[in-house]
């Protein structure tokens, strides 16, 4: 099967421009396509985790990514999926996340020499002058036409500001800049960046006379309609000090019935005739789906030990076995009043509850243990002496606990 009919098979595609151009270019590995992110934290996320995965696969089929790093157009921020204008980050901010990026795509895409690119937009964004961008993209952009694109309707009830407006007009400008630069003849993005893809192929036509393709990728979304990734918490990060790589392989031994094989399907690189077969599971065979998954997406990302202590780690949660690798935490001695922790205390410090009320609320409902007795009291108290040695397994509710120890 070509790579194009496998993208299609996998349901990874939304929306294309030219779907024969498209099929030709990436199933002869003649695409130079990019994706952009913008470094809106220090931390890729779940939700670009199947954009980076879209890169890997193409390049395995012998096209070449380029990764944009957004160092320009994260000075403006995207609209898009928004409800409220984004906070303004200052240069060294925008350039911290941008070196974090870059470590964290390197898992995913071999950048060697000729194999793939990363480039960062604020080379040519940040020098623009204002006047001269004005004469040579304005006329080929219509107002009305802009604001019929979704990104902007949805903002325009609440306020859409005109720092936010420029955006697809600057990311259409990264598209022209890169098809005359490196020879980019494809962009790939997520459904919700429809419009401004389209506005670099119009660009690319009216300023050079040539032709660009774009495809926007299948938001992820869960049974229920809602973008997967995020937690009570927040967001599920690909860095290991923000979402453990437990935390990690547990989001994803936690989805739904009803999502765990279109996820496997979409996210891992299991050959398609061992998903079909997958299709007929059923019952607690799915939870051997949940697992394959979990263990797939974790080796992905953290590599093959850390999915396979927190497979270990997770099993060990319902099992007697050796909980030698589960998620921990450490109190320290000036934790301790008079040799004891308070049981808030304790849930907050080890980073089960983020707030003390939080933690109080979670014992009075009877969803904390400790080396599985359920305790009910807000004034429990954890000796030092307790969590000496081994320490104990605190558990708030059915999937969250740490081994705590002094």
């Amino acid at each position: 099967m070509k790579i194009y009919d496998e993208l299609v098979a996998r349901g990874l595609i939304a929306q294309v421009t030219d779907e024969e151009e498209i099929r030709e270019l990436i199933n002869n590995g003649k695409a130079t396509f990019y994706i952009g992110f913008d470094p809106t934290a220090d931390s890729l996320h779940v939700g670009h985790f199947m954009a980076l995965c879209l890169m890997k696969r193409l390049q395995m089929a012998g096209n070449k990514p380029i990764a944009l790093i957004g160092g320009g157009t994260g000075y403006i921020g995207d609209p898009s999926g928004r409800s409220d204008m984004r906070s303004m980050m200052t240069p060294e901010i925008i350039q911290h996340n941008c070196d974090c990026f870059k470590k964290q795509m390197e898992r995913f895409i071999d950048f060697s020499e000729g194999k793939a690119m990363m480039v960062n937009n604020a080379d040519w964004l940040l020098d623009l002058n204002y006047v001269e961008l004005l004469r040579e993209v304005g006329p080929h952009f219509s107002v009305n036409r802009m604001l019929t694109a979704e990104c902007y309707k949805q903002r325009m009830e609440k306020g859409l500001s005109f720092l936010e407006f420029n955006y697809m007009i600057m990311q259409s400008y990264d598209f022209y800049m890169l098809y005359q630069k490196y020879g980019c003849n494809m962009q790939f993005g997520g459904d919700d960046q429809w419009s401004n893809m389209l506005g670099g192929t119009e660009l690319i036509r009216r300023k050079l006379g040539e032709n660009a393709c774009a495809m926007t990728i299948t938001l992820l979304l869960n049974s229920e309609g809602k973008k997967m990734g995020k937690t009570q918490s927040g967001a599920v990060w690909l860095d290991p000090n923000k979402t453990s790589p437990f935390d990690f392989y547990q989001y994803w031994r936690n989805v739904a019935d009803a999502d765990v094989l279109k996820c496997i399907r979409m996210l891992t690189f299991l050959p398609l005739e061992q998903i079909d077969e997958m299709d007929k599971w059923e019952g607690s065979q799915l939870n051997k789906a949940k697992e394959i998954l979990a263990y797939e997406l974790t080796a992905l990302v953290h590599g093959k030990e850390e999915a396979e202590k927190a497979q270990e780690a997770a099993r060990a949660l319902f099992s007697s076995g050796n909980a030698a690798n589960m998620p921990s935490a450490k109190i320290e001695e000036a934790d301790l009043v008079d040799g004891n922790i308070d049981l808030i205390s304790l849930l907050h410090k080890s980073g089960l509850a983020n707030t003390r009320s939080e933690a109080r609320r979670a014992i009075e409902q009877g969803g904390v243990s400790i080396d599985g007795e359920k305790v009910t009291d807000i004034k429990h108290l954890v000796s030092g002496e307790k969590l000496q040695g081994d320490g104990i397994v605190l558990k708030k509710g059915k999937k969250n606990f740490r081994k705590v120890t002094l």
